[in-house]
């Protein structure tokens, strides 16, 4: 049968000639050549909305919280045994410059492996609400890739929830992490509308360190919240040391860059629990529409 429901659909073999050899014999939409075409960009990108957003519907999933962060942490087995690694070739070759960053650089991960779990505990404690919560259950979602990605969804995977993994196409591929709900990996080539799958059923968005990709997704939260492109949720930035010492946001408020009411657009968290209370306030005191009836 055909996608329709008519028959005569794509499993039909019609005999093997020159013509059904051709390409423009193929059905458009089994045809990759011509579903790749610069022409039908438009079309690839409704495809990458639609596609998520129905499968997300038919598994319920309606109020999401978003976990960003580095792939780079580890957990802290993982920091341990990368930092002795590192100060092993150290100690072999002291004077290598090389090696004497990447002690400094492993020392500095490993000071982060906390941040790995506590995006752990933070997934538990969302699994451990939907659980206490039928009808209001949050689906902790991530880029679906290690680091504070794969802690998120860990948690809440060890908890016995569903957790979702919007993976991205990247030039140095990466699998989805293994503690992904497989029927709720997804995969996307283009960043916009991955963002937008992050932002469509979101109740807030925690962001633990990380580095370009965690800046992006945030400031772009942040732009759409302040332009009122998003519905107002909570925005924490986990590790207020790390946050602090990056972003000077008062001088922005300084120079006018944004309004002095703009730092009330986010607030530091340093601890999961206290985290995850915020969510959960905000969740259980602020009715949410249906996902695709409201602001994206």
């Amino acid at each position: 049968m055909s996608p329709d429901g008519m028959a005569g659909g794509p499993e039909a073999h019609p005999a093997d000639t020159p013509q059904t050899r051709s390409p423009s014999f193929r059905l458009a939409y089994l045809d990759p050549d011509f579903m790749l075409r610069k022409d039908l960009r438009p079309l690839r990108f409704q495809l990458e909305l639609l596609k998520p957003d129905l499968i997300l519907e038919e598994h319920g999933i309606d109020a999401t919280v978003v976990v960003f962060g580095s792939a780079r942490v580890p957990n802290e087995d993982g920091a341990e045994a990368a930092m002795k690694a590192a100060e092993a070739a150290h100690a072999g070759d002291p004077d290598n410059l090389e090696l004497k960053r990447a002690l400094a650089i492993s020392r500095r991960l490993a000071t982060h492996a906390r941040g790995y779990a506590a995006a752990r505990r933070f997934g538990q404690l969302a699994a451990e609400f939907s659980a206490a919560h039928p009808g209001r259950e949050l689906t902790i979602v991530t880029g679906g890739g290690p680091g504070i990605m794969e802690a998120a969804n860990r948690g809440a995977y060890e908890a016995g929830a569903q957790t979702a993994g919007l993976n991205i196409v990247l030039p140095h591929e990466q699998a989805p992490n293994p503690y992904l709900t497989p029927e709720l990996s997804f995969q996307f080539y283009y960043f916009a509308l991955r963002k937008m799958h992050f932002l469509m059923r979101a109740r807030a968005l925690v962001a633990f360190p990380g580095g370009f990709g965690t800046l992006d997704e945030l400031f772009e939260t942040l732009c759409l919240i302040q332009t009122g492109k998003s519905r107002r949720m909570p925005v924490l930035l986990f590790d207020s040391a790390f946050w602090s010492r990056l972003i000077n946001f008062e001088m922005l408020v300084e120079e006018g860059m944004i309004s002095p009411e703009d730092v009330d657009l986010f607030q530091f968290v340093d601890d999961p629990d206290q985290a995850f209370q915020i969510v959960a306030d905000y969740h259980l005191n602020n009715p949410m529409k249906r996902v695709g009836r409201g602001k994206v």
